[in-house]
Parts: C-alpha cells; sequence; structure tokens
C-alpha cells in the first residue's frame, strides 16, 4: 500500500468560471489557472502521483506547454489513471477537502464524487469530497483564492511487485 498527499491553491478572479470536481458551479469569480484551474482534481492528481512516486501534476502536464491550455482537469485525471494501472497501481480511495469562504459546496458533493469516479474508474464509493470554511483567515478566508487537500490510497495490482 501506499499512500500520496495533494495540494493546491489558485487565486479567485472575477469574470472566470469556478470548476470544482468537473462542476461548473454558480459565482461570481473563478479559479485562474492554465488549465481549468479545478483544485480538487489537481489535488487529486498530485496525491495519486505521489503515492506512486511518479512526480507532479507540473511534470507530466507542464503549464508552458499549450496542450494544457483549458484543458479539462478531469481529462487529466484520466490520463493519471491510466498511467496509475499501466505501472501496477490500483486506486482504493481518495479523501479531499476544499477550503473556501464562499459558495456552498455541500449541494455539488454528489455531481464532483461522480465525475472524479468516473474519470478514474472508480466506484463512487471509493471517493469522497467534503469543503470547509477558513472561519475568515488568510486568503482563502478573505476569498482571494481557494485551496483543496486530498489523500490517496494505492495498492499494487496483480502480477505487479512494489518494493
Amino acid at each position: 500500500m501506499r499512500i500520496g498527499l495533494g495540494y493546491d491553491v489558485h487565486k479567485l478572479v472575477p469574470g472566470l468560471p469556478l470548476i470544482l470536481g468537473g462542476v461548473n458551479i454558480p459565482f461570481h469569480c473563478g479559479l485562474e489557472g492554465h488549465s481549468d484551474a479545478d483544485v480538487l482534481v489537481h489535488a487529486i492528481i498530485d496525491a495519486c502521483l505521489g503515492a506512486a512516486a511518479l512526480g507532479d501534476i507540473g511534470i507530466h502536464f507542464p503549464d508552458s506547454d499549450a496542450r494544457y491550455k483549458n484543458i479539462s482537469s478531469l481529462f487529466l485525471l484520466q490520463k493519471v489513471s491510466a498511467l496509475l494501472r499501466d505501472e501496477g497501481f490500483q486506486i482504493e480511495n481518495i479523501d479531499s477537502v476544499i477550503v473556501a469562504q464562499r459558495p456552498k459546496l455541500s449541494p455539488y458533493y454528489a455531481q464532483m464524487i461522480s465525475n472524479i469516479a468516473k474519470a478514474a474508474k472508480l466506484s463512487p464509493s471509493r471517493v469522497n469530497v467534503k469543503a470547509t470554511t477558513a472561519e475568515g483567515l488568510g486568503f482563502t478566508g478573505q476569498e482571494l483564492g481557494l485551496e483543496a487537500k486530498a489523500i490517496v490510497l494505492l495498492t499494487s495490482s496483480a502480477g505487479k511487485n512494489i518494493i
């Protein structure tokens, strides 16, 4: 078994879409980034790659590469999930948290979980998404940005040995 921790943060900017877990959430600001800036999925990708000792999202999908401009982070998660399978790993579960003062995210959890599970080829019962506020503290509490954290458990697939 291997455990990976992922973290991502993006700046909130007026006029951009707010996409979390592949869900376009109505809000007056969205996240700035090279891709769709989905902090939740980025944290999950980094947790997956970290658990497998395969680097990070920037190594596999650099922001200097025009192919990834405005790309769906769920598409990137599909690619990482396939890479994990090729390397002999299976995602056992994903647990994640979004830190956001606003908007209220609980109405979107089920769709986020469904989107992430589909991209990673998992049962939705293996994916958890939750959110918390920063109680008005720091950049998230002042609504300057959002952050997400994720932890992933990987096991080795049949026929593959990991040391």
